[in-house]
Order: structure tokens, then C-alpha cells, then sequence
């Protein structure tokens, strides 16, 4: 892919000059879903799909970008002086609200730049391909204008920053974090309440990571998810009346169940239960998995779509349908939804010799009930974002 883009920009913006290549990977959540702006713990990974970038800078303030993914839309223009969210510049807002964040925070982009993108994660999937470009902008931006002192969680808080003021989506850092400090066949243990982290070996023993993908559209910022946080919110608010905690993933399950009475809404207290709850499963999934007892890591996450179904309200019958006749099938270990719900992916442990079967049964189940087909993708742990040419 990198040299058939290569030629793509060649052909788009002419071949002089210092041409370089960039690649951002997609990531997905293996526990701990709407936990990361509840100061709890997540355990994500980054995957060796992603997305790929040419980039070369230019001379005055033009900024050019081209996406093989969005190839109807052309070539969109812009300039250093128009950092500004537009509807109508599509998928751009991405990456130009990452310049913008930069600026914002006194790295001051000085000249322009070509940028054409191609990515192989697939959109509106759930395993975070804003994330991705968001982060492969960073990692440019860093690398073309040699801003000194900015570490990779800098550039994930950098890209989280874009996307909850640039572009409205209120998201936690987990998916940008994911993605700028990935690591080959490791997830990243992380809380979020202090960015803490260690990286956890994935041992599969026989098994491999499968996504499926609901192919149900979705808009992130349209969807429920804001929505979900203020009630999150709202919980804590009352909580905070009664015991002094800073986030609901400070508490553990006994004491939710102490204190649970004081959240007024009883839609609040749902929204509440899962944070706490699942934070926990989180850390209980990663003890799991060092002492290599990878059937109870199956079984939290299991547990772990049952609260999203149940108490978050976020699965939809996409997901759930993929999951049920998931937890249905031979070689299955464990299943969930992944990313914000309301569409997007499934996240499912299979063993090697059931994958085959596990893709024609779950998929022909999904396509009778639901009308459409799902696509699967067995996917494996790789890096995060960085220069590759």
C-alpha cells in the first residue's frame, strides 16, 4: 500500500523534494468500553491495519489533502489561516484540527504541507480510524517540523484535545493513547485516571483476535455518546455528596453498592454501575490473563457485553446479534462489542481450527436476521504510529 500511495501523491503533487512516509495504526478495546473518561482502567491494543501517509512540506501556507478512501472528494485546499472547523471539509477536520491543537498549545505550524492518506480500516468500524489520523498527523507534524520535547502520550493528548475541541466529540484518551504507544503482540494496561500504564503480553495459546464489523453507519458525535457521559456525570455529582472520590472508577463494586442510593436518576445509577463495574472486570481480565487463565478473561468479557447491553444501553441489535451467536459457536472463548457501540465492531477470542466456521456461522446468521452482511477480519497486535520511509 505505501508504494502505491507513494505514486498516488507523485502523480497528485509531483515527485521533488523530501517525501516521506507514515504509517498510524487502528486499535480495538479488549475490556474496559466507556470506562476511559470515568477514570477507570482500559485494555486496549493497536492493530497492523491502519493508516498510511505521504507527506512533504511546502513553501507557503497552502495545506493539500488527498484520501484514497474518499477518492470522489478529490484534492481539498486549505491554508495555516483557516484552522477552523468546517462541515463541508469532510473528513479533513481530522487532521486540521490536529494543526490547529498544536498551535493551540505553542507549536505553531509555519508552513504548509502536502498530505495524501489511505487507510485499511474500515470506516465508521469502531476501531477508531479518527484516532488514527489524528495521530498519524502527529506523528508528521513532529517529524517534519522538528517540535522537540513532545513524547507520544503528548501526541495522543494532543489528538484527544482535536477531537473533543476541534471536532466535538467528547471522547477519553483511550483510543489515542492505543494507538501512539502501541507495541508489537502487547496490550496496554492503562488508567486513565493518572495515565499510568503497563504493557501486557497477549498470550492466545491457539487462539487469534477476530473483528467483526456490523457495517451499521454511525455517527459518533450524533450518537448517544455525549449523551451517555453527562449521565455518567450526573452519577458522580451525587456520589460525590456522600464520599470523596474524584471519578466513579475509584470505587470498587462494595462500594457502589454502599453508596448507589444517593444517584438520584435510576438511568444515572445504570450508567454508574457499568463504569464501576466494569473497571473492575478490567482489572480482574488483566490478572486473568498474566496467570494465563484465558477462559476467564473470555468470560469477563462476555460479562462485559452483558452490562453494555443491560446497564449502558449502547449495544444496539447489530451487536448484539453478532455476539449471541458468537457466544453460540464451537472454539469461542469469549465475545463483546468494542469501541462506543451503537453500531461498529465485535471483539471475539476464537480458537485457530474453529475461525473458519466461527466467520461462515456468525456471518450467516447476522445477514438472515439483520439484512445485510457483516465483514471479519482476524487481526494481529502490532505498533504504534511512526515513520516507515
Amino acid at each position: 500500500m505505501q508504494q502505491k500511495l507513494l505514486e498516488k501523491f507523485q502523480e497528485l503533487f509531483g515527485g521533488e523534494g523530501d517525501i516521506r512516509s507514515y504509517f498510524s495504526p487502528g486499535r480495538v478495546n479488549l475490556i474496559g468500553e466507556h470506562t476511559d473518561y470515568n477514570g477507570g482502567h482500559v485494555f486496549p491494543c493497536a492493530l497492523t491495519i491502519g493508516t498510511y501517509g505521504i507527506a512533504r512540506k511546502r513553501e507557503d501556507r497552502k495545506i493539500r489533502f488527498y484520501s484514497e478512501n474518499f477518492s470522489r472528494l478529490g484534492v481539498f485546499e486549505t491554508s495555516l489561516d483557516d484552522l477552523v472547523y468546517h462541515e463541508e471539509a469532510n473528513w479533513t477536520n481530522y487532521p486540521k484540527g490536529v494543526v490547529w491543537a498544536f498551535k493551540e498549545k505553542g507549536y505553531v505550524v509555519d508552513t504548509g504541507f502536502d498530505l495524501v492518506m489511505n487507510g485499511n480500516i474500515p470506516n465508521g468500524s469502531g476501531l477508531s480510524s479518527s484516532a488514527s489520523v489524528e495521530l498519524l498527523m502527529g506523528v508528521i507534524l513532529v517529524d517534519l517540523f522538528g517540535f522537540e520535547g513532545l513524547s507520544m502520550i503528548d501526541l495522543a493528548l494532543l489528538g484527544q484535545y482535536a477531537e473533543n475541541k476541534f471536532n466535538g466529540m467528547n471522547c477519553g484518551i483511550m483510543d489515542q493513547f492505543a494507538i501512539a504507544m502501541g507495541k508489537e503482540n502487547q496490550a496496554i494496561f492503562l488508567d486513565t485516571a493518572d495515565l499510568s500504564y503497563e504493557y501486557a503480553p497477549i498470550e492466545m495459546k491457539g487462539a487469534k483476535i477476530v473483528i467483526a464489523a456490523s457495517n451499521k453507519k454511525r455517527k459518533l458525535t450524533d450518537s448517544k455518546y455525549n449523551e451517555r457521559r453527562a449521565e455518567c456525570e450526573e452519577a458522580l455529582a451525587d456520589i460525590q455528596k456522600q464520599m470523596d472520590i474524584k471519578a466513579l472508577g475509584d470505587l470498587t463494586e462494595e462500594q457502589f453498592e454502599e453508596v448507589k442510593d444517593a444517584v438520584k436518576n435510576p438511568v444515572c445509577r445504570k450508567r454508574a454501575k457499568h463504569a464501576v463495574y466494569e473497571n473492575q472486570r478490567t482489572i480482574k481480565a488483566v490478572a486473568a490473563l498474566k496467570a494465563g487463565d484465558l477462559e476467564t478473561f473470555g468470560k469477563l468479557m462476555n460479562a462485559s457485553h452483558v452490562s453494555l447491553r443491560d446497564d449502558y444501553e449502547v449495544t444496539g441489535k447489530e451487536l448484539d446479534t453478532l455476539v449471541e451467536a458468537a457466544w453460540k459457536q464451537e472454539g469461542v472463548v469469549g465475545s463483546r462489542m468494542t469501541g462506543a457501540g451503537f453500531g461498529g465492531c465485535t471483539v471475539s477470542i476464537v480458537k485457530e481450527e474453529a475461525i473458519d466456521e466461527f466467520i461462515k456461522h456468525v456471518g450467516e446468521i447476522y445477514e438472515k436476521e439483520i439484512g445485510y452482511a457483516a465483514d471479519f477480519y482476524v487481526v494481529e497486535i502490532g505498533d504504534g504510529s511512526r515513520r516507515i520511509g
